[in-house]
């Protein structure tokens, strides 16, 4: 069952409504929709708007000129249908509002159209409904706990296919944790990590397809100092150029040459001293005492011997030009090869940074080469000068000259190996980009590689697949019962089809129309139609009067066949025994009072006594239909298998202005139903308005209608002989009796309740605002006439909902009485 209208906005004149803020009762306690659920409110209120929501349900349809329109309708169960899932709803629900007869009834506006033809199950077909109840044997119960025949088979079909979805989904949950684990969450993830691994839009579709590469047979991940290298190389940044070394050139074959030269060059041996000849370092000793005493000394230092001018000749003679000269080359050329041994110290020395990590260790063999070669240069180089230093020592005899290894060559090769890798270096820098992509991929392909190895990836993926065939298989199993299930159930309608008989629908309507409303000359006739595409014959209902087509109905007869064809329908093919949701709008348009009384019989009987129904709606704008409405009364077995009455419950829709909300009806309008105990209150409320608001504003423009309403009724029954003049007013004569002779009440009272009811002929009173004022003094007046016949004021306040005066007075007296005690 609806339990209530949760809230409705932008549908019609419903702009905000809130049911837990409207409809509550006098303690503000909200309430709720029961069995049976009467509605009144006037035309234009939003009556309709109302079953147009529960029509939205039954036909999966709502007009898309509400435009944002927003309804959450609540039901019994819990369960909660809202205008963005309420062509999903299953329930049955049936509705007659305008909509059903323009939908039904097209013949109204095209006079060409018919009825829409609905079917009965048709007679004599006794075989048919034995072969019927036996496929549903067949098929079974599906009350939950106590499934029966395929239904049965069905349950633990289901129950198989749910734990083989269940062990399948926790497999493959499993590993798609670990995968997104790996591929996007956390700090340790790839996506995370796209710095090292290359690709901050990592996926776990991406993961999926590398695991699939990585565990090909030819993959062959990276080694650990290849990771080691490729991290370093992610470190780097684009370096500036390393410029070309500035290398001394060498002297190595001219250093060679002069030392040969001057090894090997001899000294003439005429006038020499045989003795220092004869020992080298004796002639060293005396070569550099004689550079000690010379223009120094007359005496030798030694022995204190004064040293004869002839002795002077005679060393002069032995150390003479020539052997003092090959002396000064043999020290420049030793100084010659002592520069060129410093000018290689340090030449070579590198900042490795300014090198990307994967050519240092290139250039640290090339250093340690470059320092060998020049090591073995500068040996060669001492070599040279050692000969030398033994000529200088034994200035006199020449030498044999010791040749020496040439290593420019090794210290050459060096400088060329470092030119190609400087190069090689400069040139990288253009192509850094692609070899850290490179690197991060094979890093990525690598990690991705030992994830799938530490997880066991092909063997889950092994076991998914497994559980994924024996899933489909349970379902498969499933699906074949449901299948069978359905293939029954389309048996049962085909043989349901053979058994209906759409003139049985035109009967029953024909017989809700003589039996209830006496109308036998208008009637609807099932005609059958031509053939078409296929073959089949299809059927139609027209509208007959006196054996002819119908046509120019009234509105009453419009109304009568409406509502004869909706409560037909109920007993159709697809309604029959479903016990609907019944929502029933105003049916009575157009009827007069028989007829809207023999409406009411035919809800009480068919429907509410028939028990055909699980939840009852019916609105009305007329108070004799509501008065008969509050009459609808009825009993159900319920689960306890116990006879249970029907619940009711009474609203109203009002409106103020554009907008309409949904009210507990008062008490007065649900135990007083009549249209003059309304229009009472109307005036009485008009009478205790202080101020006029957006909220009491309806009450003095609608006071003209009430008034002179209110006066024919009362005015006709006090004064049944000459109420009403030619013209069908309130004779002038019974006002002035009503007001006891009193003119000026008498005819304000009549001027108002003409002018603001029918305008008076005057255009210019419908243009212009109402004399609230005015008003109310007239309201005042007449509610004072009336006390004055206290019995029947009383009796007015009592019938709406007011304590009556007397009571009122008594209580006063009773108070003042206690306080004086």
């Amino acid at each position: 069952m609806i339990k209530k209208f949760r809230r409705i906005t932008n549908l019609g004149v419903f702009g905000a409504f809130q049911w837990d803020q409207e409809v509550v009762n006098a303690n503000g306690q909200p309430q709720c929709f029961q069995h049976i659920n009467v509605i009144y409110g006037r035309n234009y209120s939003g009556k309709t708007t109302l079953s147009r929501l529960l029509r939205a349900l039954e036909t999966q349809f709502l007009s898309e000129k509400f435009e944002g329109r927003e309804f959450e309708i609540v039901f019994d169960d819990g369960s909660v249908t809202t205008h963005e899932n309420f062509n999903a709803y299953v329930g049955k629900i049936r509705v007659f509002n305008e909509d059903f007869v323009r939908d039904n009834l097209r013949f109204i506006n095209n006079p060409d159209e018919a009825v829409e033809p609905f079917a009965l199950i048709g007679d004599d077909n006794v075989a048919i409904q034995e072969q019927i109840e036996a496929i549903e044997a067949e098929i079974g119960s599906n009350e939950e706990g106590q499934e029966t025949g395929l239904f049965a088979k069905l349950k633990l079909k289901r129950a198989a296919k749910t734990q083989a979805t269940n062990s399948h989904q926790t497999a493959q949950n499993t590993l798609e944790s670990q995968l997104r684990t790996k591929a996007t969450a956390g700090n340790e993830s790839i996506k995370y990590n796209s710095d090292k691994f290359g690709d901050q839009n990592y996926t776990i579709s991406k993961l999926r397809n590398e695991i699939d590469q990585v565990l090909k047979e030819e993959f062959d991940p990276i080694s650990d100092e290849k990771i080691a290298s490729n991290e370093e190389l992610l470190k780097e940044e684009v370096n500036d150029d390393v410029a070309a070394l500035e290398y001394p050139s060498l002297s190595w074959d001219q250093l060679v040459t002069e030392t040969e030269e001057l090894v090997t060059k001899a000294v003439a041996q005429s006038d020499k001293i045989e003795e220092l000849a004869a020992k080298a370092v004796l002639n060293r000793w005396v070569k550099e005492g004689r550079d000690h005493h010379r223009s120094k000394r007359k005496t030798c230092a030694f022995c204190g011997n004064e040293i004869q001018e002839s002795r002077w000749e005679q060393l002069d003679k032995h150390f003479d030009e020539e052997s003092e000269k090959l002396e000064e080359a043999i020290d420049q050329l030793l100084e010659s090869i002592a520069n060129e041994k410093v000018k290689l110290e340090g030449v070579f020395e590198i900042d490795e940074k300014t090198f990307y990590s994967k050519f240092r260790s290139r250039l640290t063999e090339i250093k340690e080469a470059h320092q060998e070669a020049v090591a073995k240069y500068s040996d060669s180089l001492e070599e040279l000068a050692k000969q030398l230093q033994a000529r200088k020592d034994d200035i006199i005899h020449s030498k044999d000259f010791q040749g020496q290894d040439d290593h420019c060559d090794l210290i050459r090769a060096a400088l060329s190996d470092y030119e190609t890798l400087r190069k090689e270096a400069n040139e990288y820098s253009s192509s850094l980009g692609e070899d850290q992509a490179t690197a991060r991929t094979e890093l990525r392909l690598k990690t991705v590689h030992e994830f799938a190895v530490n997880v066991n990836y092909s063997d889950q993926k092994a076991e998914i697949d497994r559980l994924a065939t024996l899933q489909q298989e349970a379902s498969d199993a499933a699906s074949g019962v449901e299948q069978t299930i359905s293939q029954k159930k389309q048996e049962i309608e085909v043989k349901r089809r053979e058994m209906n008989d759409e003139e049985k629908g035109a009967i029953k309507v024909n017989e809700y129309l003589n039996d209830h409303f006496g109308h036998s000359f208008l009637t609807l006739e099932a005609q059958e139609n031509q053939e078409d595409e296929l073959g089949e014959i299809s059927v139609r209902f027209v509208v007959m009067r006196d054996g002819e087509k119908a046509h120019h109905l009234s509105e009453g007869e419009i109304s009568l066949l409406a509502f004869c064809y909706f409560m037909a329908k109920l007993d159709d093919v697809e309604t029959r025994g479903t016990n609907p949701i019944i929502w029933i709008d105003d049916p009575i348009s157009s009827l007069d009072s028989n007829h809207i009384f023999f409406i009411f019989s035919l809800i009480q009987t068919e429907i509410v006594l028939e028990n055909r129904f699980e939840q009852l709606f019916v609105s009305t704008h007329n108070l004799d239909f509501l008065k008969y409405l509050k009459r609808l009364r009825g009993s159900f077995v319920n689960h306890h298998q116990n006879k249970q009455p029907y619940e009711c419950r009474f609203f109203v829709v009002e409106r103020h202005l554009r907008v309409s909300k949904i009210i507990v009806m008062p008490e007065y309008l649900r135990e007083y139903v009549t249209e003059f105990n309304y229009l009472f209150h109307q005036i009485y409320l008009c009478s205790k308005i202080e101020s006029v608001t957006d909220d009491n504003y309806s009450i003095i423009y609608n006071f003209g209608n009430n008034a002179r309403k209110f006066l024919e009724i009362f005015l006709y029954y006090k004064y049944p002989h000459g109420s009403r003049d030619r013209s069908g007013e309130i004779h002038l004569e019974s006002m002035r009796k009503f007001f006891e002779g009193h003119s000026i009440p008498t005819i304000l009272t009549t001027r108002v309740s003409n002018e603001y009811s029918h305008l008076a002929g005057s255009f210019e009173r419908g243009s212009t605002p109402v004399d609230a004022s005015e008003i109310q003094e007239v309201a005042r007046l007449m509610v004072e006439r009336l006390r004055q016949d206290r019995d029947q004021y009383d009796a007015f306040l009592a019938s709406i909902g007011e304590q009556p005066e007397s009571e009122a007075n008594e209580q006063e007296t009773e108070a003042a009485g206690s306080a004086t005690s």
